[in-house]
């Protein structure tokens, strides 16, 4: 009876043994190879497990954060072994999505979604180029769902119409950018979407004749030109008349 109790105590350790060797290997050229685990240092608290593959990450992978000596998922990662992206999921300590989208090494591609506080509603939709910039419509969203800004950008700047909207879908506000700075057309509404402000920009300052109005009525304008203090006259300057 003694003798069959030490060779099963035997053959557990041994099956433990092959397990464990079974983790954090790496193949003949020094990469790692299949399942990894990591816990975080001087902790046994999980801080990564999935699966390599010569060096390549396949597969899902998760991490966790240190919560109290606790191990809890704060994002998953799929990774496609054809575009060597992956599809991302971040998390919040109750385990609601935050975010997700995909990603190249640690920029973000494609279209990412981020959540209002309950996990479900959406709070922005982002679009993003190969390069990781901001490319295409990015939208902000209100918690009854109601688009609250709208913008585009181009190569990861500010380029076009850019909107506001109240909850219950009235313009407030109209910008138009080029190249990362206001320029053009801006138009300013109330809640009930009578134009109050008008006017324009140039290279990120405002230009020209701004218009006031109330009640749909004009009552001021502004002239927003630029004027140079000193002009130039026979080769010298003086104080312009303005």
């Amino acid at each position: 009876m003694k003798f069959n109790n030490i060779l099963f105590v035997l053959i557990l350790l041994n099956a433990l043994i092959a397990l464990a060797q079974d983790i954090n290997q790496f193949d003949a050229n020094g990469k790692r190879h299949g399942v990894w685990k990591k816990h975080f240092k001087g902790t046994k608290v999980l801080r990564y497990e999935g699966q390599f593959f010569h060096g390549k990450e396949v597969g899902e992978f998760k991490f966790y954060e240190n919560e109290n000596g606790k191990p809890i998922l704060a994002a998953t990662k799929m990774f496609n072994e054809t575009d060597g992206t992956a599809q991302v999921k971040f998390l919040n300590p109750q385990g609601k999505p935050i975010s997700e989208g995909r990603m190249k090494g640690k920029a973000y591609v494609g279209i990412w979604n981020y959540y209002q506080n309950n996990g479900k509603s959406l709070l922005t939709t982002e679009h993003y180029n190969d390069n990781g910039e901001l490319h295409g419509e990015r939208l902000v969203y209100y918690e009854n769902g109601q688009v609250a800004e709208m913008k585009h950008y181009v190569n990861g700047k500010l380029h076009g119409e850019s909107k506001w909207y109240s909850e219950a879908n009235v313009v407030l506000k109209t910008y138009n950018y080029v190249n990362g700075e206001l320029h053009g057309p801006a138009k300013y509404y109330d809640p009930q979407g009578e134009l109050i402000t008008e006017g324009q920009y140039k290279h990120d300052k405002k230009t020209g004749i701004w218009k006031f109005y109330e009640e749909g009525k004009l009552i001021e304008e502004k002239d927003f030109t630029y004027k140079p203090k000193y002009i130039k006259v026979d080769g010298k300057y003086k104080k312009a008349s303005n």
